[in-house]
């Protein structure tokens, strides 16, 4: 801080300063003070969210400047998040999470930071400490692996009795350990540890989610004594055992046109609060993909980021897309906002409306959507061909965490939509 003090010291002595108003100087010093700042504090972080329980959820992050601003990089296996909303006061900072309605709160002391992190729900805003600290480790290894988990694993989540199946896809490369749970409702994202001795550790962190996956490695084909932890209270049991052909279930998720009916009937606002409804010319002899979402889902994040490029490439083609959001509140300016991260950080250019209609509504689907069966996991969409009859209703996402799976998905995406096309 020495340094930043004579920086201080030499402006306020310049001629060109010290006729500035009071407002330009005092802008112009906080300006100096966030370059040094963040300069001073540029490199790698190895950070933890501490749950009472002891098991921290670990994750690192790097962090830069960019045009002479404070910028981070949360890093999950190849995932790259960047977060630029960070303010500075003193040696106090918050950083706003470019998506979701989440925060970290902390002071910078001696090159260590000490805050909370904060995430507000639907019911309850969830505050977890936050700690980090320099380094690139997400996790100390304190042995070299003795099992190689690289594979596919068929996976069971809670009670033995009434076990809920997954499946999960490791690729381990020496201690390092990256990959995913693909479930019915959608994938676990970007996972990132280590397999130390015996012991398996995977971690994830994107502003929406915060994961820890702990396990015994009892052989190169069997998982026991896994514990997968979230957020600040979650925690459930999980196995796997080795199966190159495992599945995952789809019948817990799974959507249906209702007896009697196969058109889609509904208006909600945009986020001007302009109406929009799906019998308007808009999407007249159109393809229409309906996406069922929130701002608050993760794996919606990714299928935004799909969608909204796919229809910037193909809205001339006769293609359209619309967003349902079903927000944690009905609050109307909080859902907004939360929505409006999500258009500019994807830059989506499809209408996205407001249903109003909370998330945690056991009737969400009688208000919104009655024509079909009970919308049971987000994301979930509804592709409706030129005669505005549905023709498709996807419950699964799988994303780009998922590898072969996410470049399957996208093919069989165009591949209806294409087919759908050449229809008259």
């Amino acid at each position: 801080m020495a340094n930043l003090e004579t920086i201080f010291k030499q402006l306020i002595r310049n001629p060109k300063i010290k006729k500035m108003s009071n407002m330009r100087l005092f802008s112009l010093l906080i300006s100096v003070f966030l370059v040094s700042t963040a300069t001073a504090q540029e490199g790698n972080w190895s950070a933890q969210l501490h749950r009472q329980d002891g098991n921290n959820i670990n994750f690192t992050f790097d962090w830069n400047t960019e045009k002479g601003k404070p910028v981070w990089f949360i890093k999950n296996a190849s995932e790259r998040i960047g977060v630029s909303d960070i303010t500075a006061l003193g040696d106090s900072f918050v950083v706003q999470m470019p998506v979701f309605e989440s925060q970290f709160r902390f002071v910078l002391n001696k090159e260590k930071i000490t805050g909370v992190w904060i995430k507000r729900g639907a019911v309850k805003t969830q505050i977890l400490p936050f700690s980090a600290v320099p380094g690139s480790n997400r996790f100390a290894s304190f042995s070299n692996a003795e099992k190689n988990i690289t594979g596919r694993w068929a996976v069971s989540f809670g009670d033995i009795a009434s076990p809920e199946h997954s499946v999960a896809e490791f690729n381990q490369q020496g201690n390092l350990l990256t990959g995913t749970f693909l479930n019915a409702s959608g994938d676990y994202r970007y996972l990132e540890g280590i397999v130390t001795k015996d012991t398996l550790l995977l971690s994830a962190f994107d502003g929406g989610h915060a994961f820890l996956f702990k396990a015994a490695i009892k052989s190169n084909a069997a998982i026991t004594s896994g514990m997968f932890y979230s957020g600040a209270t979650g925690k459930e049991q999980w196995t796997a055992v080795k199966n190159s052909k495992a599945t995952v279930p789809t019948a817990s998720v799974e959507m249906f046109v209702k007896p009697g009916e196969e058109s889609l009937d509904f208006s909600f606002k945009d986020l001007n609060g302009h109406k929009v409804a799906i019998n308007s010319d808009r999407f007249k002899n159109k393809v229409t993909i309906v996406q069922l979402m929130g701002s608050w889902c993760p794996n919606c994040m990714d299928e935004t980021a799909f969608l909204s490029n796919y229809y910037n490439k193909n809205k001339q083609r006769g293609v359209e897309v619309v967003a349902l959001a079903y927000e944690y509140t009905t609050n109307w300016d909080r859902s907004v906002n939360s929505l409006k991260k999500f258009q500019q950080r994807f830059n989506v250019q499809y209408p996205i409306l407001n249903t109003e209609v909370s998330v945690l509504d056991s009737l969400r689907t009688q208000k919104t959507l009655p024509q079909v069966t009970d919308i049971k996991f987000f994301p979930s969409s509804i592709i409706i061909d030129k005669k505005g009859k549905i023709r498709k209703l996807d419950t699964g996402f799988n994303g780009p965490a998922t590898g072969a799976h996410y470049i399957t998905y996208q093919q069989e995406f165009e591949d209806t939509i294409e087919k759908l096309l050449k229809e008259n």
